[in-house]
């Protein structure tokens, strides 16, 4: 790939990611592939990647956060929060059925979600993003890598979208209650699997917004009013299988469920 030009390579990469999500096959690393991405370079990536999407007629509907646990950012030696765009068709109906073979090694985390009634972007207090929610819901993410064995470096991850795949949202409740330490129980076939609380997500779900916010504003976007956000996992996330129904208890919020389907 040494004869393209920047924008030939980053074009390339886009459409190897993309094409693995959309094929649900498993590629190499693109660091272990030789290309060693800056950070910016690889959201370049997932920008070209999404704008495939787009053509095929997706639409995009918010945007997940990724490394809004401490613990998390530590374990991958980064500072800050990472990104991606989410689309309606990686939405699962609540209570419906997602078919397995949409994914190469999927996991499952419990998530806070945010709908937004006012547009966002850059450096705002907790009561600016705040007064721009309409409503707040309990919501399960699924995560699948495109990458062997689930192992990527930093770029890697924001280069595939930061593994987001799939998300359901439970029913919207009315903003302005205190979420920032909820109860979370996530149970497979109705065993407790994960139980963790809101507080994980960076002591408080709104400031995963708020972060939200600015990340968008460094990259000269706006979150339009209408938009999802999910605010980052609440628990370590864990592998689906076929068959499997899934269940969020979120303390406050209510459910959010979903059923695997064998194909």
């Amino acid at each position: 790939m040494t004869d393209l030009t920047f924008e030939q390579k980053i074009s390339s990469l886009a459409k190897q990611v993309d094409d693995a999500a959309f094929n649900a096959t498993a590629i190499a690393q693109l660091s272990g592939q030789g290309h060693q991405l800056s950070l910016t370079e690889a959201y370049q990536v997932q920008d070209k990647s999404l704008q495939r999407r787009l053509d095929r007629g997706e639409q995009q509907v918010g945007i997940k956060m990724g490394f809004t646990s401490r613990a998390k950012m530590i374990q991958m030696g980064v500072d800050d929060m990472i990104w991606g765009p989410l689309t309606d068709e990686m939405f699962i109906e609540e209570g419906g059925e997602v078919a397995i073979s949409k994914f190469i090694h999927a996991r499952v985390e419990p998530e806070i979600a945010f709908l937004l009634k006012k547009p966002l972007s850059g450096n705002l207090t907790l009561t600016q993003v705040m007064s721009a929610v309409e409503a707040v819901a309990p919501a399960l993410e699924i995560i699948d890598s495109r990458y062997d064995n689930f192992k990527f470096s930093l770029e890697d991850v924001v280069a595939d979208n930061c593994s987001s795949s799939g998300f359901t949202i439970g029913a919207w409740q009315q903003a302005g209650g205190d979420i920032s330490n909820l109860g979370m129980v996530m149970e497979f076939d109705g065993n407790a699997v994960e139980i963790g609380s809101s507080a994980a997500i960076l002591g408080n779900p709104y400031r995963s917004l708020a972060a939200a916010a600015r990340v968008a504003g460094e990259a000269g976007k706006v979150l339009p009013a209408g938009s999802i956000v999910l605010a980052g996992a609440a628990t370590a996330a864990q592998p689906i299988k076929p068959g499997m129904h899934i269940k969020l208890h979120c303390e406050k919020l209510g459910v959010a469920e979903f059923t695997v389907s064998a194909n």
